[in-house]
């Protein structure tokens, strides 16, 4: 279907990115995405945020995991936010848990802290004029990035947001708040 996305919908925060799709102007059809068939039927996809070992055996289970690396690979839009950046990444510091392998990124989980340090705060994202306010829960940050992924935030020197081609990682949560602008963005691609 044209113009239509979809949210992963197997655990985590996925209502809030369907409220702030919602919010945007002239949004797409969204979809719930479970399966591959439901895959098939978006042209983007945002991974939510949530816990990462359990959305991956749940997406292993339905083979969900190849159907999006092959999307991925076909030049399809995806958007990990927080957990779904963590999935998309090929290095994990410290863990051998599974990933998607689908973004040349190496991450470090809970680089801010425990749930109990969770905060918000301006960051400046490169090709926008006003900082995005960023909402971080046990966020993780960016600790190396191949050639074709570009830093495209940090805060307090730590890479927070990251595009590869057709893909994009953010540590924290836009979708946690009432600014639209990096979900606009997405759909713009």
């Amino acid at each position: 279907m044209s113009g239509s996305l979809g949210v992963l919908s197997v655990q985590g925060d996925y209502a809030k990115h369907f409220d702030a799709i919602s919010r945007c102007p002239d949004p797409p059809t969204t979809f719930e995405v479970r399966t591959p068939d439901d895959l098939a039927q978006v042209d983007r996809l945002i991974i939510p945020g949530g816990e990462s070992t359990t959305v991956g055996l749940l997406t292993r289970r339905t083979g969900l995991d190849q159907a999006i690396q092959e999307r991925a690979a076909e030049g399809m839009p995806i958007w990990g936010t927080c957990m779904g950046m963590i999935l998309m990444a090929k290095e994990i510091e410290g863990s051998n848990q599974f990933r998607l392998s689908i973004m040349d990124i190496t991450v470090r989980r809970n680089a801010f802290g425990a749930q109990v340090h969770s905060f918000e705060d301006s960051v400046a994202v490169e090709g926008f004029k006003e900082p995005i306010t960023a909402v971080f829960i046990r966020a993780p940050v960016i600790t190396r990035h191949g050639e074709e992924a570009r830093a495209l935030a940090t805060y307090e020197g730590q890479i927070v947001a990251v595009r590869q081609g057709n893909l994009l990682g953010t540590s924290f949560h836009p979708e946690m708040t009432d600014d639209t602008r990096l979900h606009e963005w997405f759909l713009s691609w």
